[in-house]
């Protein structure tokens, strides 16, 4: 059977691979791209230091992710079709194979509609509106209803209200866990965004943690959440080829809000909450450094760091982008490494 898996992942990537380029010219055309521009942070004070670092990324396109969110979800279908067409048995932990679809899919592109909303704005309406992008509160308001709408179908059709510390035991968290995952959800959705300054850093990130999980649901044999995570999978290794530095094409909001969330609830499906933030750990950092930052600004009136979030300030010391990439990516090992076992402990 895993002999399907590995079929999707190379389908995946060969779909991707041949559309990429013409895809990368596609968005040329359109001017998908980011002009050169006076980046703000979230209090609406310049960023010199972020500037001086990413100006020589403008013109690049950003739309790598609208590719990857079409063709994940047609390869998914395929290979769920091929099943139905073998009469394989779909296995899953869950009440229903139809209500983990749907969840799955749900987040992928909700999550990645309302990125794209966001990138064509700073596009092409930041000038005419003078908001770089949705405004922070306007874009959580977004963020809220979709991760709530998420977290209730988690809750009510999969039946999962339960959380398994190691050593600790089973916790029924009951109608909490809605709050309690809608959090995680947008949590994450965030720090991929976040993550996604350096060029290959999110994506060869998220590509290990994506393959940790893929270990975990083929051990639990859930066929949906293996199948979608190795075509996401390929989707993403076609992309990092054209994504490492110096980048031809960059996910944008449209994949880093998508695979963010999508990343949360394959870790909430999979019954792994307690291992989700060790496994996605850079993300964690990247995340935690710019919210101790903001928390520094807002109420001490002080920075916390010289910069953040935690990528930029390596830059910030000296660190090459491809030094910090590449090192990045062995801590990220490390996490998926640390978080595999702590998945499996009783």
């Amino acid at each position: 059977m895993i002999s399907i898996y590995l079929l999707a992942v190379f389908a995946s990537f060969v779909l991707n691979f041949t559309l990429i380029v013409p895809f990368i010219d596609f968005l040329y055309q359109l001017k998908f791209q980011r002009a050169p521009q006076k980046t703000k942070d979230a209090f609406n004070k310049p960023t010199p230091i972020f500037d001086k670092f990413n100006k020589h990324k403008s013109g690049t396109p950003v739309g790598g992710g609208i590719l990857i969110l079409a063709t994940t979800t047609l390869v998914f279908f395929l290979f769920i079709l091929m099943y139905w067409l073998l009469q394989k048995k779909i296995l899953t932990n869950y009440p229903s194979i139809a209500s983990e679809i749907k969840i799955i899919l749900f987040t992928f592109i909700s999550f990645g509609m309302l990125g794209l909303f966001d990138d064509l704005n700073k596009i092409f309406f930041w000038k005419k509106t003078g908001i770089f992008g949705l405004r922070i509160r306007h874009k959580a308001i977004f963020e809220i209803i979709l991760s709530l709408i998420i977290s209730y179908w988690l809750f009510a059709d999969l039946k999962i209200q339960f959380m398994h510390v190691p050593y600790l035991g089973v916790f029924n968290l009951n109608y909490f866990y809605i709050l309690f995952s809608s959090f995680v959800i947008m949590a994450f959705a965030n720090a991929v965004n976040i993550t996604d300054g350096l060029d290959g850093l999110a994506g060869g990130i998220l590509t290990f943690a994506l393959i940790g999980f893929w270990v975990i649901s083929r051990s639990i044999l859930d066929v949906p959440t293996s199948l979608f995570i190795a075509a996401w999978l390929g989707g993403l290794l076609a992309f990092l080829y054209f994504n490492i530095w110096p980048a031809r094409v960059w996910m944008g909001d449209t994949g880093a809000l998508s695979f963010g969330a999508t990343f949360a609830v394959i870790g909430l499906i999979l019954g792994k909450a307690f291992a989700l933030p060790i496994m996605g750990g850079v993300f964690v950092i990247e995340i935690g450094s710019s919210l101790v930052q903001l928390m520094g600004k807002k109420f001490l009136k002080r920075k916390i760091f010289p910069v953040a979030p935690f990528h930029l300030w390596l830059q910030y010391k000296g660190w090459e982008e491809p030094k910090i990439v590449m090192r990045l990516w062995l801590v990220s090992i490390i996490f998926v490494i640390f978080g595999l076992m702590i998945a499996f402990m009783k």
